[in-house]
């Protein structure tokens, strides 16, 4: 394929036996490490190539049987291509063709400290730890790996492509007091030299490289087992913790049996391996990490304390615990043919995610938060110019990483669910369960896919998804209205407004799910296949396009009739009205729409008692906010706006959390009184410093209930100075609950008297782990106080930031996004593009492209509608 760089392919390797040794407790942390590849050779070679990044080879040798007799080859030489992370393995005579050989080579590698690879996390114990754990300067070490998508090849020398599977050997020599963990269950203890001890573990299913799994160090775990037998018994299924942290694993071990079980239901295979771990890891880059059998999490998606933890992360750990499982079948069992598609994996993993944690909390309204939070993210990068296809060609490492995306797993969800909808779920899981038996153990591609799910449909599900997969972008839908009948009109949606014939040439197949059509109970389930067409017999009275917001599309009403339908909240589901105030706020922003046609809608919603409503409005509000933060005017009157919608809801719900509370409920309270106190609300702002003032001098711990520290946190900084400032940062240092660094970083972060920013710099870059930096990196973004002078801080001090955060580019590329994505004008694009100019950007090219165009839309917008802003929160008395 000339568009990957791909490892020739005349050597396939069908086995690996790796063993780990010497592992150096401190210092370099140097290891050493064997491993013997059993291959098939195709044909006559003198040289094997293969994947290693950060490694040296001591020696390589090949046996082999060749005609019934066995040969063995020594290496002439090793040569490395660092910048391809491969090494060639050369020797002196042609290797011939064989059907069993083993290449076995002799290593040494790093257990580094850049979350990729075999790398170490620093923690600080809250127990007293093993002996032996290491420490790397004040903190404790533990061992982990992260190899998704190519850092196997940082930890062992292999062939590091999804498509090349094999199964896998794997044994580590570990201090006796420690634990060792795999994918598969422990087959042998024996002991080592003095004090030391090596763990072999069963072999694994044929699987890609990426997914092989390992870690080290003081852990302890809880136990619990599925429902459901599995070859006769109930499935053991554990969470590991460092020492001391296990009792806050519970919650995520309520969850994971009980997903396992759905999951082999709704596939119809059950759980492919004989056991379940997870992992808590203390510095991770992404959320988590499905490891086939040994799944690896950040902290805050793992663990949870009743008594400390905000209870929003209950939600974000039983969702991704669920996410992960979701791969043991969909990615795991079945793979990816290559990286172009990803989506594959995590498109779907993502809808089925939700698809059990609805399952499990009905309650929780998880396809409304999914609209408000998953689809309309996915709708704010993919209506960028520089967004790209679900499906996108992806050349080398380098490429993959950026495309961990809101696209691959949001619009990739986004376009699942519309499927799925349009399909009926029961036929859609029928589909996906026939994929996953007929490409068990292998690889598949998107074309597989369809086919599997045409066939349980009788549909062309190729014909329908296909150009949601292939093409950029999405459409807005133009709704024009005649009595009885309306015409609908799709073409492509840009942030910036400015579409042309040539970004306009795709036709979706676009599911109308029509209410209102007369004679129609329900919704309407119509195909709209061409430009534009007319729909007829509809009810002039009420009438709503897309249903719960199933279709990946935005809709545009004439101005009345969105006018009338904030007469009708009544009629709307909760994803009804969550879509329709995301549409709005989207189509002002594009021009499509005036900004007053959002104002107007969202005042009909003031008697709203729905947190997921709610989030969408003042997210919606706080986008338009933000644009215009730099016009006193427009933003006093947004401000006063705001406060009038909200403060009935804010009296209504109070401080006091009361047992009856349901999840929702205690969301919704923390995010009203932010809102409230950050904009002005006088008696939440002083209610929320009184509170702080308890909480941070100890005379009252429990002033701050544990969901309100967000808020409490945000308002006392916002309205704060450096005694608020000092308290936070002292917050920081002694927290001990899991959530407690992320959230007061944030609230840092709203800092409004900039001489404290070069001390917050230097604490963000020297103290705060890298997994974290991008959190108070997005906090100064955000802030229109401290955004201009945090990019100059950026410009000055780049190279040090980039050889900091570029050892996993993953972090780097994300810190980057999160920092630049909030101005809102023309010259701050210009500088950010004049600064990269002739940088080497490779691994956030991409990155760049979506910053430029999302700050090239906010200040279209802001030129555009500042004067009809205005004129509207004079004429309604907000200004």
């Amino acid at each position: 394929m000339a568009d990957r760089d791909i490892l020739p392919d005349f050597v396939k390797p069908t086995h690996y036996d790796i063993s780990i040794y010497d592992i150096e407790l401190g210092g370099a942390f140097s290891y050493q490490g064997t491993v013997k590849i059993a291959a098939k050779i195709a044909k006559g070679v003198r040289e094997i190539v293969l994947n290693t990044h950060q490694l040296k080879i001591h020696t390589a040798e090949v046996t082999l049987e060749h005609t019934k007799t066995q040969q063995s080859f020594k290496a002439s030489e090793i040569s490395y291509d660092a910048p391809r992370q491969r090494a060639t393995i050369s020797f002196a005579e042609e290797l011939p063709v064989s059907e069993k050989a083993v290449v076995a080579l002799n290593f040494q590698g790093t257990i580094n400290n850049d979350m990729a690879g075999f790398y170490r996390s620093k923690y600080k114990p809250v127990v007293t730890p093993a002996s032996s754990v290491p420490k790397d300067g004040e903190d404790h070490v533990m061992f982990s790996t992260q190899f998704e998508s190519c850092d196997a090849r940082r930890a062992f020398p292999c062939f590091d492509e999804p498509n090349l599977k094999a199964t896998f050997d794997f044994q580590i020599e570990l201090p006796e007091d420690q634990v060792a963990l795999s994918n598969m269950p422990e087959k042998s203890v024996t002991k080592a030299k003095e004090g030391l001890k090596v763990v072999a573990f069963e072999t694994t299913p044929l699987m890609s490289t990426y997914l092989m799994t390992w870690a080290v160090g003081d852990f302890e775990y809880i136990e619990s087992f599925t429902k459901r037998k599995y070859n006769g018994k109930n499935l053991p299924v554990r969470v590991y913790t460092t020492r001391g942290l296990k009792s806050q694993a519970q919650y995520a071990l309520d969850h994971a049996p009980q997903i396992i079980d759905y999951y082999s239901e709704v596939f119809d295979i059950d759980y492919p391996l004989p056991k379940s771990d997870l992992l808590a890891v203390h510095e991770f880059s992404h959320g988590a990490m499905e490891g086939w059998g040994l799944v690896t999490y950040r902290t805050t998606a793992v663990l949870f304390d009743e008594k400390t933890s905000d209870a929003k992360f209950k939600n974000r750990i039983a969702y991704v615990v669920a996410h992960e499982l979701a791969h043991q079948w969909f990615g795991n069992l079945v793979t990816m043919d290559w990286w172009n598609e990803l989506w594959l994996n995590e498109g779907f993993a993502t809808w089925v995610g939700w698809l059990a944690t609805d399952h499990i909390h009905p309650d929780w309204n998880v396809w409304p938060q999914f609209v408000s939070e998953g689809m309309q993210t996915a709708f704010s990068l993919d209506s960028l110019r520089s967004s790209h296809a679900i499906e996108v060609p992806v050349r080398d490492a380098l490429d993959v990483d950026q495309i961990f995306d809101a696209i691959s797993y949001l619009k990739g969800s986004s376009t699942i669910r519309m499927l799925a909808t349009h399909l009926g779920q029961e036929t859609f899981l029928k589909g996906v369960s026939n994929y996953l038996k007929a490409h068990a153990y292998g690889n598949a591609t998107t074309s597989d896919l369809w086919s599997a799910l045409s066939q349980a449909s009788g549909q062309d599900v190729n014909a329908l998804i296909d150009p949601w997969v292939r093409k950029i972008g999405f459409p807005v839908l133009t709704v024009g209205e005649e009595p009885g009948q309306i015409g609908v009109r799709q073409s492509r949606y840009l942030s910036t407004g400015d579409v042309t014939p040539e970004d306009d040439k795709t036709t979706w197949w676009i599911p109308l799910g029509i209410e209102g059509q007369v004679g129609t109970k329900g919704a309407a389930s119509i195909g709209l296949t061409k430009k534009e067409d007319i729909v007829r017999d509809i009810d002039d009275t009420f009438y709503k396009i897309n249903k719960d917001n199933a279709g990946f599309y935005r809709t545009n009403y004439p101005p009345a009739r969105l006018a009338k339908l904030s007469t009708q909240v009544d009629r709307l589901s909760i994803s009804d009205k969550i879509g329709l105030i995301g549409d709005a706020g989207a189509l002002s922003i594009s021009g499509e729409a005036a900004t007053p046609g959002l104002l107007a809608f969202v005042e009909g919603l003031q008697s709203e008692t729905n947190y997921l409503v709610w989030s969408q409005v003042l997210g919606s509000l706080g986008t338009v906010k933000s644009v215009f933060s730099e016009n006193t005017a427009v933003s006093d009157g947004l401000k006063s706006f705001t406060l009038k919608l909200i403060s009935p809801a804010v009296e209504k719900i109070g401080w006091e959390t009361s047992p009856s509370d349901d999840f929702l409920t205690g969301q919704l309270r923390s995010l009203l009184i932010l809102t409230a106190g950050l904009n002005g609300h006088e008696s939440v702002i002083s209610e929320a410093q009184r509170r702080f003032e308890l909480y941070t001098s100890g005379k009252d711990k429990s002033a701050v209930h544990p969901n309100l520290r967000s808020a409490i946190f945000g308002i006392a900084m916002r309205h704060g100075d450096t005694a608020e400032y000092n308290a936070l940062k002292k917050e920081w240092l002694t927290t001990t609950s899991v959530d407690g660094k992320e959230i007061t970083l944030r609230a840092m972060g709203r800092l409004q008297n900039t001489t404290l920013l070069p001390d917050f710099l230097e604490f963000l870059f020297k103290d705060v782990a890298t997994q974290d930096k991008h959190t108070g990196g997005m906090a100064l973004g955000a802030n229109p106080k401290t955004r201009y002078e945090f990019w100059q801080y950026i410009k000055e001090n780049f190279d040090s930031i980039h050889a900091s955060l570029s050892k996993n580019m993953v972090v780097l590329d994300r810190f980057i996004k999160l920092s630049l994505q909030r101005f809102n004008d023309k010259k701050a694009a210009e500088d950010i593009a004049t600064f990269f100019k002739d940088k080497d950007n490779r691994g956030y090219d991409r990155t760049l492209g979506i910053v430029n165009d999302t700050i090239l839309g906010r200040a279209t917008y802001k030129e555009r509608d500042a004067a009809v802003i205005l004129e509207w929160l004079k004429a309604h008395g907000y200004a």
